[in-house]
C-alpha cells in the first residue's frame, strides 16, 4: 500500500509540476503580471475578486470595519457572509494572510496557480485510484501527463483563470469522481461527506455542476460493474445520502448565501442560445477565445486517445461505448437549452454562458485513460482517432475564430501525441522516454500559447484594473489619515478604481458590486440619484452632500478624472473634502403617514433628510452662488456650467445608469448647462442652498444619538432624553436586521426603530444576523451528528468484522485483470 500511494503522489506532483510551470511560461510570455507590465486584473477579477480578497486579509489580520456577518465598508452596511461563502470560502483564500497586502494581486495569482496545479494533481490521483485492480497499470507518468491536461484545458486557462473561485469547482470533480469510488467499493464513509462538505463550501456553484459530472460518472461504473440490481441500488442510494450529508455539513455557508442570492437585486436576465457548431469545433483548437462559446480546447494527447476509445478493440466494447456515449452526450447537453438549464441551477448565466464545459474536459480526460487501461492502442485505432482529429480540424478552420497560429498549434500537438504514442510501444527504455518528452512536450506547448494568447485577447475585449501602485498608495494612505468611523464615515471617491473600492482601499461608502448586492441598496440610491454599472449589481459612490449628509460621510476624497475616459479616477493626488454631518443614528419627528419616494431624486433626498434645500432653475438656469446638479440618468457625455470644465456621465440603460451630478456652482446669474450630444429621456437640473443644508444637519445633530457604538453584528445608540417619532440608522434596511428581538423596521429604505411616544427610550440596540444563518447552523450542527453517528457504526463494524474482512460492500469491475502494458517506468 505505501508502494501504491507514493506512485500516485509521484503522478501527483508530476502533474502539478507541469502546470505550474507551463501556466507561469504562458503568462510570462504575454508579459501579464506578475512577469510584465500587463495587468491580468480584467473584468470581475480586478472589480471583484481581488477587493474581496483585500477584505479577507484584513479580517484575518484584524483590521478593516466589520466581521463575518456585517461589513460596514461596502454598500452603507451589506451582508459579508453571503459574500464570503461566494467569493472566499476555498481554503486556498486563506494564503492571502501570506502576503503583505500592498501585494493583493499577487497573492490572488499564486492562489490561482496554486488551485489549477491542485486539480491537476487531484486528477491525477483518480486516474491512478482507478487503476489499482490491475496488474501492472499505466504508467504513473501517464496520469500524470493526464492530470496535468485537465488543469490545463481551455476553460481552465481561458475562463476560470479570471474567475478564481470557479477553480474549485475544477479541484472538485475529480475529488468527488474519488468520493464516487470510495462509495462504490463501501469505503470511508466519513471522509467521503467531509469531501462533499468541503468542495460545496469552497464554490457551491461549480461544486454542483462537479456533483453532476461525478454522479454520470458513478452510474457509467454501477451500469459496467458486475453485481445485481439491488446491489447498484444499495450504492446509488448510498452515493445519495453521501452528497446529502455533505451538502447538510456545509449548510451554516450555502443557506446564508443562498438567501443572500434571493435578497440580491436582478440584475438583468439572458436567454440561451447555442453556439455554431463550427465555433465549437474551433474552440476545440488551442490559441482562441470567444466570450459566448465554449472552450473546449484540451491538450492534444488527452483529446487524441479519447478518440481512439471507440475504434480500441483492446478495450472491452461495453466500456468503449460507455465511456465516449457519457462524453458525447455531456457535449451535446452544452449546447440543448434544459440540459443547459440542468446544469446552470436553471438560470442562464449573464456571461460566460459554458461554465459547465470543465466537466466535459474532466470526461474527455477520463475517457483517454480508459483507452489506456487494457494496454497502448494500436496502429488503426490511432490512425481512425488521428483522422477524426484531422476532420475536426478541417470543419474549425471554416470558422472566423481559428487563425493561422491556432491551427498550426493544432496539428504541433496532434503530431507530437500521435509520435509519442507509437515509439511508446517501442522495447527500449529511452523510447519511453522520448514520448514521456513529446506528450509534455506538445502539452505545455500548446496551453502555454493558449494562456498568452487568452491573456492578450482579454485586455482587449474586456474591462481592465491596475495592480496595486503608487495610486493605490496614496489613496489607501490618505483615507486612514482622516478614518474617523464610526462617529463619521469616510468615503474613497467617486472616480474610482474599482467598484468596490472601500474594501481594497479602506473607508466606508456606498460603492459596492457583487452576485449579492441588496434590492433594497439598489433601490433606496437609486430612489437618491445614484449611479450604477452591470445593470444595478455594481452601485457607485454618490457624491451629493445631501446624501452625505444623511449617511454621516464626513470625509470624501476626489481625484481629478478625464472626461475622455468615462470619469475614471486620475493619476493626480486625492483631495479631501470634509463635512460636519450627524452621528450614524438619528431621529425622525413623529408622521401620520409613512413617507414614499417619488420620481425626483432631489425630492427624495430632502425627504429622507427631512427639509427642504434645492430650488427649482428659475429659467433653465440657477441664482448666483447655488451648486447646480444635474439628473441626467440616461445620457452618456459631457455637460458643462456656462464656461467650467466639462463633467462626464455615463448612462447607457439598463447596464450603465448616470449618477445625479454637480456642475459646480453658479457664479452668475443665467448660466445655461449645455452637452455634447442630445439627451435620452430624463434630464433635471436642481439648485442646492448650502444654509438651509447646515441648518438642516444641525437639527439632525441636536436631535440625534448621544453616542452610537458599532460592532461586528450591530449598533447601540444613546439618544437624547424625550426622543420621539422614530430613530433611524443611516444604513439600508437589509434583511437581517432585527431590534429589541423583532424584525427591524423599515423608513425610506434604511433601518428604523419606532421610538415610545412619551418619550420615556433612552436607547436603541440593532443586531444583524444573515439569513439563513440559523437555519444552516441548525442543519450543519444536525448533519454532523449523524456524521460521528456513521464514524461510530463503521468503527463498530470493523471492529466486529477483523481487520482482513474487507468492506464486503462494494461492486467489482467487470472481466478479468487486463494484460499489463509494456514495462515503461521512466522518469521524464
Amino acid at each position: 500500500m505505501p508502494i501504491l500511494e507514493s506512485v500516485r503522489g509521484r503522478a501527483a506532483a508530476f502533474a502539478a509540476l507541469i502546470t505550474l510551470a507551463t501556466v507561469s511560461a504562458g503568462d510570462a510570455a504575454a508579459r501579464s503580471f506578475p512577469f510584465g507590465s500587463g495587468t491580468r486584473s480584467v473584468n470581475d477579477l480586478g472589480n471583484q475578486f481581488v477587493p474581496f480578497h483585500a477584505k479577507l486579509w484584513d479580517l484575518l489580520h484584524g483590521r478593516g470595519d466589520g466581521g463575518l456577518l456585517l461589513n460596514w465598508q461596502s454598500g452603507y452596511g451589506t451582508a459579508f457572509l453571503p459574500d464570503l461563502g461566494t467569493y472566499l470560502t476555498s481554503p486556498f483564500a486563506l494564503l492571502v494572510g501570506l502576503f503583505p497586502r500592498d501585494r493583493i494581486d499577487l497573492a490572488v495569482y499564486v492562489i490561482t496557480l496554486l488551485k489549477m496545479a491542485a486539480a491537476g494533481a487531484a486528477m491525477a490521483w483518480l486516474l491512478l485510484s482507478t487503476a489499482r485492480k490491475h496488474r501492472d497499470p499505466t504508467p504513473w507518468w501517464v496520469a500524470g501527463v493526464l492530470g496535468a491536461t485537465y488543469a490545463l484545458c481551455g476553460w481552465s486557462v481561458i475562463e476560470a483563470s479570471y474567475n478564481p473561485m470557479w477553480l474549485d469547482g475544477l479541484i472538485a470533480f475529480p475529488l468527488l469522481c474519488l468520493v464516487g469510488e470510495w462509495v462504490r467499493e463501501g469505503r470511508r464513509p466519513v471522509l467521503g461527506p467531509l469531501v462533499v462538505a468541503l468542495a460545496w463550501i469552497a464554490n457551491f456553484y461549480t461544486a454542483y455542476m462537479a456533483t453532476l459530472g461525478a454522479a454520470l460518472v458513478l452510474c457509467v461504473q454501477l451500469l459496467l460493474a458486475d453485481g445485481t440490481v439491488r446491489e447498484r441500488l444499495g450504492v446509488m442510494l448510498r452515493g445519495t445520502a453521501t452528497v446529502l450529508l455533505g451538502i447538510g455539513l456545509a449548510a451554516p455557508v450555502l443557506l446564508p448565501v443562498v438567501r443572500g442570492t434571493g435578497h440580491a437585486y436582478p440584475g438583468w436576465t439572458t436567454e440561451f442560445e447555442p453556439a455554431g457548431w463550427s465555433e465549437v469545433f474551433a474552440r476545440t483548437l488551442p490559441a482562441t477565445y470567444d466570450f459566448f462559446t465554449p472552450a473546449v480546447f484540451l491538450g492534444g494527447g488527452a483529446l487524441l486517445l479519447a478518440v481512439v476509445l471507440p475504434f480500441n478493440r483492446a478495450v472491452p466494447r461495453r466500456e468503449r461505448v460507455a465511456w465516449a456515449g457519457l462524453a458525447g452526450g455531456v457535449a451535446l447537453s452544452l449546447q440543448w437549452g434544459p440540459t443547459h438549464l440542468l446544469w446552470h441551477a436553471f438560470a442562464t448565466p449573464n456571461g460566460s454562458p459554458f461554465r459547465q464545459t470543465f466537466v466535459l474536459s474532466g470526461l474527455l480526460v477520463i475517457a483517454a485513460w480508459k483507452c489506456l487501461a487494457y494496454g497502448w492502442p494500436g496502429r488503426r485505432p490511432l490512425l481512425a482517432g488521428t483522422g477524426v482529429l484531422v476532420a475536426v480540424g478541417a470543419l474549425a478552420a471554416t470558422d472566423a475564430l481559428t487563425g493561422r497560429r491556432a491551427l498550426a498549434l493544432f496539428v504541433c500537438g496532434v503530431a507530437a501525441a500521435v509520435a509519442a504514442l507509437l515509439v511508446v510501444r517501442l522495447p527500449r527504455r529511452r523510447y519511453a522516454v522520448l514520448a514521456a518528452l513529446l506528450l509534455v512536450g506538445g502539452l505545455a506547448g500548446q496551453a502555454a500559447a493558449t494562456t498568452a494568447y487568452a491573456d492578450r485577447a482579454r485586455l482587449e475585449r474586456l474591462d481592465h484594473y491596475p495592480a496595486w501602485d503608487e495610486a493605490h498608495d496614496r489613496r489607501a494612505d490618505a483615507i486612514a489619515d482622516v478614518d474617523g468611523w464610526p462617529r463619521y464615515r469616510t468615503d474613497p471617491g467617486r472616480t474610482q478604481i474599482t467598484a468596490n473600492d472601500p474594501m481594497l482601499l479602506g473607508g466606508q461608502g456606498s460603492s459596492y458590486y457583487s452576485s449579492h448586492t441588496p434590492d433594497v441598496l439598489t433601490r433606496t440610491l437609486g430612489a437618491l440619484g445614484a449611479g450604477w454599472t452591470s445593470n444595478g449589481r455594481a452601485v457607485q459612490s454618490l457624491d451629493s452632500p445631501v446624501v452625505d449628509a444623511v449617511f454621516a460621510v464626513g470625509a470624501r476624497f476626489r481625484t481629478e478624472a478625464d472626461p475622455a475616459n468615462g470619469g475614471q479616477a486620475g493619476d493626480g493626488p486625492p483631495t479631501l473634502s470634509r463635512a460636519d454631518v450627524p452621528p450614524l443614528v438619528t431621529v425622525r419627528p413623529p408622521e401620520s403617514t409613512p413617507p414614499r419616494y417619488g420620481p425626483s431624486p432631489f425630492r427624495n433626498q430632502e425627504m429622507l433628510l427631512g427639509s427642504r434645500v434645492y430650488s427649482d432653475p428659475v429659467a433653465g438656469s440657477c441664482p448666483a452662488g447655488r451648486e447646480v446638479f444635474l439628473w441626467a440618468p440616461d445620457y452618456f457625455g459631457t455637460a458643462r456650467l456656462g464656461d467650467g470644465a466639462p463633467v462626464a456621465l455615463r448612462g447607457d440603460k439598463p447596464r450603465w445608469r448616470a449618477a445625479v451630478t454637480s456642475l459646480g456652482t453658479a457664479e452668475r446669474a443665467g448660466e445655461r448647462v449645455t452637452f455634447d450630444r442630445e439627451v435620452p429621456g430624463t434630464r433635471t437640473l436642481a439648485c442646492l442652498d448650502r444654509g438651509r443644508l447646515d441648518a438642516a444637519v444641525e437639527r439632525m445633530k441636536r436631535t440625534g444619538a448621544v453616542s452610537v457604538r458599532v460592532t461586528d453584528h450591530g449598533v447601540r445608540a444613546q439618544l437624547p432624553p424625550g426622543s420621539r417619532g422614530t430613530a433611524v440608522l443611516a444604513a439600508p434596511r437589509i434583511a437581517g436586521w432585527s431590534c429589541a428581538g423583532e424584525p427591524a423596521g423599515s423608513s425610506l429604505g434604511l433601518v428604523a426603530v419606532p421610538l415610545d411616544p412619551d418619550g420615556t427610550t433612552t436607547s436603541v440596540e440593532c443586531s444583524f444576523r444573515p439569513p439563513g444563518l440559523r437555519s444552516g447552523a441548525a442543519l450543519g450542527g444536525l448533519s454532523l451528528l449523524v456524521l460521528v453517528a456513521v464514524g461510530v457504526l463503521s468503527v463498530r463494524r470493523r471492529r466486529r468484522e477483523g481487520p482482513d474482512s474487507g468492506t464486503g460492500t462494494g461492486l467489482s469491475a467487470p472481466g478479468a485483470a487486463p494484460e499489463p502494458l509494456p514495462a515503461v517506468e521512466p522518469a521524464p
